[in-house]
């Protein structure tokens, strides 16, 4: 094992819901990231769709636990001394597949710790010769810090989390499908047609705010004032189209707390029938057209889906796919961006 350090922290993650084009839903998850040299150790893990035992929605007790477990406080869960570091975002059951690693004390005076011996695992033992991530760690972190990055947990937890949407417009009926496709997805959402009937102790508990397209620019105003007076700083979404998987895009594009360097999906446009868009690591992008037709009916187009090397792109786009009013959503397995077709 390699003598040389590597620098130890958390940052908060999210692995981004939403309901797909293929009509299938994905859960939305909030969880603390572990940064590894400065990058989410997740993005070495090829295009892994999970989440960390770190979890905004478990019970305190058990995220604990977690914490303690992971500063070697509590004996390893599972057989050889591993620990689990990413599992399933939907059950987080262990025969879904998880990253297991060993973590031990290490140096001199077993001040510090180490990770080692990664591998993907779907039972109770771990074959590294079969399943081992070959080339990721061993990790040797400084004990001090690491202790002090996972303490701060057991004090603060996972952060405070506002998974509640507060919809504003006039539109009911697409509110109501709007606020039940949330739901399901794991995402609280509110309707009303203006927010001053609420209090300010419910309007701090929304994380961001979602207006119609009939919603005219003072009443948004008027609004985002009585959140502002109110002490509440919620991300606000100006809604694209009608379009209910459009707009559960947008608001998880809004909810979306991890620092921006630190994304996988960090820029999108679409104009002149191609698409543009930047990924920081190796990762699958999933890219859907929406567009409304002079009926208003909507249109929905899967335009590609690919895993892409970190770096710039541009992808050509179908014809039938942007014509019109359309609209093109960007998803990797921890983000989603929206941008409308320029025209």
């Amino acid at each position: 094992m390699s003598a040389e350090y590597a620098t130890f922290g958390l940052a908060p993650a999210m692995r981004a819901g939403g309901v797909l084009a293929n009509g299938d839903v994905q859960v939305h998850r909030d969880f603390v990231d572990f940064i590894v040299d400065g990058r989410p150790l997740l993005f070495q893990l090829s295009d892994l769709d999970a989440v960390s035992p770190l979890a905004a929605d478990i019970p305190p007790a058990i995220f604990t636990a977690h914490v303690r477990s992971l500063l070697l406080e509590a004996e390893a869960p599972l057989a050889d001394g591993r620990y689990v570091i990413y599992g399933c975002p939907e059950c987080e059951g262990l025969e879904c597949g998880a990253v297991t690693a060993v973590i031990e004390r290490a140096g001199d005076d077993g001040d510090d710790y180490v990770w080692r011996d990664f591998a993907w695992q779907t039972d109770d033992h771990a074959d590294l010769e079969l399943n081992g991530y070959h080339g990721i760690g061993p990790f040797l972190f400084h004990g001090a810090a690491y202790r002090t990055a996972l303490g701060h947990l057991l004090t603060a937890g996972a952060g405070p989390v506002r998974r509640r949407v507060l919809l504003i417009g006039a539109r009911v009926a697409l509110l109501a499908k709007l606020a039940a496709a949330l739901r399901t997805i794991g995402i609280g959402a509110d309707i009303t047609q203006d927010a001053s009937d609420v209090s300010a102790e419910e309007l701090r508990g929304y994380g961001a705010v979602a207006f119609g397209r009939a919603v005219d620019a003072h009443r948004r105003d008027v609004a985002c004032h009585q959140f502002q007076q109110a002490g509440a700083d919620p991300a606000y979404v100006e809604g694209l189209a009608p379009i209910v998987p459009l707009l559960v895009a947008q608001i998880e594009a809004a909810l979306d707390r991890s620092p921006p360097g630190q994304r996988r999906l960090t820029a999108l446009v679409a104009a002149d029938g191609e698409a543009g868009l930047e990924v920081t690591s190796t990762c699958r992008v999933q890219l859907t057209s929406y567009r409304l037709d002079r009926l208003y009916r909507t249109h929905t187009h899967a335009v590609f889906d690919e895993v892409l090397a970190a770096g710039r792109h541009r992808i050509p786009l179908d014809r039938k796919a942007t014509k019109g009013e359309s609209f093109l959503v960007a998803r990797t397995t921890g983000s989603v961006l929206v941008t409308p077709m320029a025209r």
